[in-house]
């Protein structure tokens, strides 16, 4: 994951475009949200 340049803790984070939807499906369960197709952001995790 990567936070954009402004971010504070507890806001959502960035999900590396390194990181395929399959592997993103394993970390992040939940889901994320897709902005554009190389800008995915999830909420922050708590680990």
């Amino acid at each position: 994951m990567a936070t954009p340049v402004n971010w504070t803790q507890g806001e959502d984070v960035i999900i590396v475009p390194a990181v395929s939807d399959d592997e993103a499906k394993t970390i992040y369960p939940d889901g994320w949200q897709t902005l554009r197709p190389y800008l995915r952001i999830v909420a922050q995790p708590k680990d």
